[in-house]
């Protein structure tokens, strides 16, 4: 569907698969933060391989604005008919609108599903055009009577273009390993090292029952892992699933699709015992901006601190040995402070049709923030490392 607002054209597409890929593309790598997650590629298959799709709670409605024939802004969307795989949490929203007789879903949700990962939201030529994005996406929720519109892990021209639009802001916190610019460290050792003596012979003791236990590591990149490799990691990962009694949201397919459009942005750790894979966990990677993700991990039998070695020490050891400057360990998890991750904010904005509505999250955001501001002021005196 497409209509024109002054000069250009805005559009609204049920299928990203139709979208222009390299137009989508070249856009994204002039923004101020791009990740692979926001890649044409990685939202296309998505979609193809039934991840999100209208069947599972997904029905896009990508947004995009074109002026000459040339795509100037555009916005990954998602009307959303509940609040799975986003990792901002708004069920007690959806509950205050159920006791009071309104539908809150569906909702207009502006995000990567099912990845927690901040980056560019808003793609746009200049803040000229992020300001009419911001403006169509409004007109969006608003004409087609949603009761709100969300943006998820917005970066930092995102949050500003949408305060200045009256959003309201919502803040989150993360835990990430980040380079050290002015006191660099060369391998995993000298990053112990830093650290405090208790989290460090922690860290050396659970690496140690590990080692004791027969396991050892191997790491895949890009087209090195091969489709053995792939089965395997499925197999862990929805057995993940399992021990938490869910489905898995991503498909094997959705895997395959990766491994055969993107291969140069996969990182695999496998476990073996014996000679035996016995666990692997994914990492996501951008070497030309020197970015890791932890994604995923998964085994086939439980062994004793094999999951912090899987998914912290191992890629830790990577980062450092291949330059990359920044490691985020995913969502949530305070845990992961002791491994040498230090809390970083998040942000995302929202915005309600409902005026009454409207005003009390406002007010329950304004209390929010000043929580997570104790919160993270306690983390941060639980630094893990030493004082310099």
């Amino acid at each position: 569907m497409e209509f024109t607002a002054n000069d250009y054209v805005i559009g609204l597409h049920d299928d990203p698969l139709a979208l222009d890929a390299a137009a989508w593309n070249a856009l994204l790598a002039t923004q101020p933060s791009p990740t692979p997650f926001m890649r044409h590629e990685y939202l296309a298959a998505l979609h193809a391989s039934a991840s999100a799709v209208p069947g599972t709670g997904w029905s896009p409605r990508f947004l995009t604005l074109h002026q000459g024939g040339r795509l100037q802004a555009a916005c990954a969307l998602y009307a959303k008919s509940h609040s799975y795989g986003e990792y901002v949490f708004d069920w007690a929203w959806a509950d205050a609108y159920r006791r009071h007789g309104l539908r809150y879903y569906p909702k207009l949700l502006g995000a990567v599903p099912f990845t927690p990962v901040s980056g560019t939201r808003l793609l746009a030529q200049d803040e000229a055009w992020r300001t009419l994005l911001v403006e169509a996406l409004g007109q969006l929720a608003r004409e087609s009577k949603l009761s709100s519109a969300h943006l998820l892990f917005v970066d930092d021209a995102d949050r500003a273009a949408l305060g200045r639009a009256g959003w309201m802001l919502r803040e989150g916190v993360q835990f990430h390993w980040t380079h050290d610019a002015a006191q660099p460290v060369a391998d995993f050792p000298a990053l112990l090292a830093r650290m405090q003596r208790d989290k460090r012979k922690k860290i050396q003791q659970e690496r140690r029952r590990v080692a004791e236990q027969g396991v050892k590591f191997s790491v895949y990149e890009g087209a090195a892992i091969t489709a053995p490799l792939w089965d395997f990691f499925y197999r862990c990962y929805t057995l993940t699933y399992q021990a938490h009694q869910s489905t898995p949201y991503l498909t094997r397919d959705f895997f395959a699709r990766m491994a055969a459009a993107m291969p140069e942005h996969w990182l695999m750790f496998v476990a073996r015992r014996a000679g035996e894979p016995v666990a692997t966990s994914l990492v996501a990677i951008d070497r030309e901006r020197g970015a890791a993700w932890g994604r995923y991990w998964g085994c086939v039998e439980p062994i004793p601190c094999l999951h912090f070695e899987a998914c912290y020490y191992q890629p830790l050891a990577w980062c450092l040995a291949n330059g990359m400057t920044r490691f985020e360990g995913g969502a949530q998890g305070e845990h992961k402070m002791a491994r040498g991750l230090l809390p970083v904010a998040t942000a995302s904005a929202h915005w309600l049709r409902d005026e009454r509505f409207a005003g009390a999250v406002a007010d329950f955001l304004a209390s929010e923030s000043q929580g997570l501001a104790q919160y993270t002021d306690e983390l941060r005196e639980r630094n893990p490392f030493k004082a310099a």
